[in-house]
């Protein structure tokens, strides 16, 4: 019994890892049944034993690039300066964001949570957490999170929306900018 899970656990990882690889370098359009299945050594069937149809493959194949991206930045040590971390996590979350477009926007055009995107919430938390125990934040932490998550998307989707020649990664950092004049105080609050 458990042999059988197994095999079904490392064959699900096998269409979701394929899906996802077809998602990051080729789009949504890519990931289709036949593909997916050829890739991944399967006959198309076998896909609807994991998956009901296209939608669910194509979410699981974007929450497995999301839940990698935001492994990466969990694994990423703090420098002791809590403000050039959500620095380095907003430059690291925007790259994501316009090296996988194709991601992106799928999770955007997905209504609900998905557990990476929960995890990468609480990532960012953890980061305003820091900042609010170094004594250097003027707004609740929950306000800044959502401020900095807002601006973040907004900012990807903005730069993916712009022709490639209008695309400024200044506007993210003017972006970042304005979030950490809205939320940052610059000195630490006494205690």
């Amino acid at each position: 019994m458990a042999q059988t899970q197994q095999r079904r656990d490392l064959t699900r990882d096998r269409i979701v890892t394929t899906a996802a690889g077809l998602l990051r370098d080729h789009g949504p359009g890519a990931v289709t049944t036949r593909r997916v299945a050829q890739e991944a050594g399967l006959q198309p069937p076998a896909l609807y034993r994991f998956f009901p149809d296209k939608e669910a493959l194509l979410d699981a194949a974007a929450e497995h690039v999301f839940a990698e991206h935001v492994a990466g930045k969990q694994a990423t040590a703090p420098t002791g300066d809590p403000v050039a971390d959500l620095r380095a996590g907003w430059d690291t979350q925007i790259g994501f964001g316009l090296a996988n477009p194709h991601v992106f926007k799928l999770l955007l055009s997905r209504p609900r949570d998905t557990p990476a995107q929960a995890e990468g919430l609480r990532v960012l938390a953890e980061r305003v957490h820091a900042i609010a125990a170094a004594g250097r934040l003027k707004v609740s932490e929950e306000r800044a999170v959502h401020l900095i998550h807002a601006a973040g998307v907004g900012t990807v989707h903005t730069l993916l929306s712009l022709p490639p020649e209008q695309g400024d990664l200044r506007l993210s950092d003017a972006a970042f900018d304005a979030v950490a004049a809205a939320i940052l105080t610059d000195e630490p609050a006494p205690r």
